[in-house]
Order: structure tokens, then C-alpha cells, then sequence
């Protein structure tokens, strides 16, 4: 069997970069059982209530649905068990620092196959406002409008 070689999205947290501001992200590796991997392979997972802690020195991911893969047996998993997330000891200090300052989380953004391993994309976020989130909406809407009206004038142009 030929190796793979790539990214493959899994799954996506678009909510994350809607209620937080997004300070640094991690790529972290993960440790799953073999029917877990087996239903990621499938394409089936959800990052949506999903959220990292660090506790006793190590890196934990909560809250991730993975489902169970429909032809396990005895050995499947549960699908909202913790997973152990794989990062430098130097990442993790860094992370016990800046996570224990008032308002700052850790939030899956991705998971995805990364050269056939599974990885999560974690990142250090800080919490929105209601008026910071309208903020943002509003300069997504200036940005999209601007964009139409430059690629009408060049369609006025050409004629």
C-alpha cells in the first residue's frame, strides 16, 4: 500500500475564529485507539464543543466527537472520551503560562491527516465581545463589497 503524502481535512471549527481572537496555534499530534482512526479515515468527526486543557504537565483535547466506527466490535471507543494531544515539552510550558491568564482558552480549530498521521491544529484564543464580533462581520461585509465593486469596474472596462 502506497503511503500517503498530503492534508486531508477532516473537520473544521468555523465557529472558533467567530468567537475568538486567535493569538497562536499549535499542530499537535494525537494519541488514538485503532477504531478511532479507522472513523476519522471515514471522514466522520465534529470539533464544535470541542476544547484543550493542560493538566499535570500534559496536554488534553475534551469535548471532540469522534463516532464510533460503525464495524468495531467489543473494542470501540467512546466517542467523546479525552485524548492525550502530542507536544514539546517546551510548547506545553509555554501554553501552562499563557492558558492560566484571565480569558484565555485553547480551541481546535482543524483535524486533518497530515503524511497519513492524524494531527489537530490548537490554538491559544481569547475570547470576543458581542460589539467585537458585530466589528468583525462588518469588516468582512466592507471587504466583500469592495471586491465586487473593483471586479465590476474591470468588467466595464474590458467592454
Amino acid at each position: 500500500m502506497a503511503k500517503e503524502t498530503g492534508r486531508k481535512l477532516i473537520a473544521q471549527n468555523k465557529k472558533a475564529r467567530h468567537d475568538y481572537h486567535i493569538l497562536d496555534t499549535y499542530e499537535c499530534g494525537l494519541v488514538l485507539t485503532g477504531t478511532e482512526v479507522k472513523s476519522l479515515r471515514q471522514g466522520r468527526a465534529s470539533l464544535a464543543d470541542g476544547f484543550a486543557q493542560v493538566d499535570g504537565g500534559e496536554a488534553w483535547l475534551h469535548n471532540v466527537h469522534i463516532p464510533e466506527y460503525s464495524q468495531g466490535t467489543w473494542t470501540n471507543h467512546s466517542a467523546r472520551r479525552r485524548r492525550k494531544l502530542l507536544l514539546h515539552r517546551a510548547e506545553i510550558d509555554k501554553l501552562i503560562g499563557k492558558t492560566q491568564e484571565t480569558g484565555h482558552t485553547l480551541v481546535p480549530l482543524a483535524l486533518y491527516f497530515k503524511d497519513g498521521r492524524a494531527k489537530v491544529e490548537v490554538a491559544l484564543a481569547k475570547g470576543k465581545k458581542e460589539y467585537d464580533k458585530r466589528q468583525t462581520l462588518r469588516e468582512k461585509q466592507d471587504r466583500r463589497e469592495t471586491e465586487r465593486a473593483i471586479s465590476a469596474a474591470r468588467r466595464r472596462q474590458r467592454v
